[in-house]
C-alpha cells in the first residue's frame, strides 16, 4: 500500500505525510478496505461496500487534486503540496467536497437531495441511480469512464480532468 502511496504521490509531484505514525494509520485503513471491499477506499470516509457507488472516494480520491491544491493537503492528510510537507503553509482541517448524499447513503440513513446532487430512481434500492451518468473519455489515453463527472485525473495517465470528454451515443459532435 505504501509503495503505491509513494508512487502515485511522486507521479504527481506531492508527498506522503511525515508523521509516520499518522502515515501508518491511514495506509493501514486503506489496506483494511480493500480487504473488506476489494478496493482501497478512503480511510477517513466510511464507504457504502458497492464499487459504483464508493469509486469517487478510491484513493486517489477524485477530491484529492482540489483539496490538495486549494488547502496544501487531501481530505484525509495522505498527500500533501510541497510547501505543505516543508512546514511552510500550514495543514487545516478542510471541508468535505463529497456531495451530502453520497455521504449519508453511505451510513445507510435517507437524506432528500438537493437539486443539484444526483437524485435517486428509488430510495430503497442499493444501486446507484442511473440519472446523471455520462460517458467520459480521456483524449490522451483513451481511458473511458461512465459517471457523473469526469475524474480529477486519469487513473491510466493522470492527465487532468480537462482531457476528458464526453461521449454521446448516437450522436456526433466533433471537437
Amino acid at each position: 500500500m505504501r509503495q503505491r502511496a509513494e508512487s502515485d504521490a511522486r507521479s504527481r509531484g506531492y508527498y506522503l505525510n511525515p508523521d509516520e505514525s499518522f502515515l501508518k494509520d491511514l495506509l493501514e485503513g486503506l489496506k483494511k478496505n480493500e480487504e473488506r471491499y476489494g478496493y482501497a477506499s478512503c480511510p477517513c470516509r466510511l464507504a457504502s461496500g458497492n464499487f459504483d457507488f464508493d469509486k469517487d472516494i478510491i484513493c486517489p480520491c477524485d477530491y484529492r487534486d482540489p483539496d490538495v491544491e486549494e488547502f496544501g493537503t487531501c481530505y484525509c492528510g495522505l498527500y500533501l503540496r510541497k510547501d505543505a510537507f516543508e512546514g511552510k503553509t500550514p495543514v487545516v482541517s478542510i471541508l468535505e467536497r463529497r456531495p451530502e448524499m453520497k455521504q449519508t447513503r453511505a451510513y445507510g440513513t435517507s437524506a432528500e437531495p438537493s437539486s443539484h446532487e444526483l437524485v435517486a430512481t428509488s430510495k430503497a434500492t442499493e444501486e446507484p441511480s442511473m440519472t446523471g451518468l455520462k460517458l467520459w473519455y480521456c483524449k490522451q489515453c483513451g481511458y473511458v469512464v461512465f459517471r457523473e463527472e469526469p475524474p480529477y485525473v486519469c487513473p491510466i495517465c493522470k492527465a487532468k480532468k480537462e482531457f476528458f470528454a464526453e461521449i454521446r451515443i448516437g450522436a456526433y459532435t466533433p471537437s
